[in-house]
């Protein structure tokens, strides 16, 4: 890549107010972070798949659903392995809208098995098993923005 595409890049990347962008080729990474005021609000916009609305991202880390005290009791994170967002992004279940989820809790995976996809600048990040195991609980509801490692997934090994 070549000075001036690689300033067009950085020049893009600080315009869309993302926190963090990685890319990775065969023979290069490049990891760009910028660091957001307080009170700044990042946008992520969802081309590809235009049935769903763009969602708004704010600077500070995005809470999972609720769970009841019964819930939280079961599950002992310890013993999981924790599958967490490689960067900034729009997470989906799914890889279209009209497809299944690619997991499911209870779903066996193989390591290197897709999870989830990461939208993050219009591009759609696949999101591996770092294990082989159980999906014993998904974290985050489809569609919604993720920040940088983030839990996802709670996988129990085999």
């Amino acid at each position: 890549m070549d000075y001036k595409k690689l300033q067009q890049f950085i020049d893009a990347v600080v315009k869309t107010g993302a926190a963090e962008v990685i890319v990775e080729s065969e023979d290069m990474k490049i990891t760009i972070r910028t660091q957001l005021p307080a009170n700044a609000v990042a946008a992520t916009q969802v081309i590809a798949q235009p049935a769903v609305a763009p969602q708004p991202q704010a600077a500070a880390p995005v809470q999972a659903p609720a769970e009841t005290k019964e819930e939280t009791a079961e599950i002992d994170e310890s013993k999981y392995h924790v599958v967490k967002s490689p960067m900034v992004g729009t997470f989906y279940r799914k890889p279209a809208p009209d497809k299944p989820p690619f997991v499911n809790v209870g779903d066996e995976v193989k390591k290197g098995q897709v999870l989830c996809l990461i939208e993050a600048m219009k591009l759609f990040n696949e999101v591996e098993s770092e294990v082989d195991g159980k999906i014993v609980k998904i974290l985050v509801d489809d569609a919604s923005p993720v920040e940088f490692d983030q839990p996802l997934f709670l996988i129990e090994p085999v």
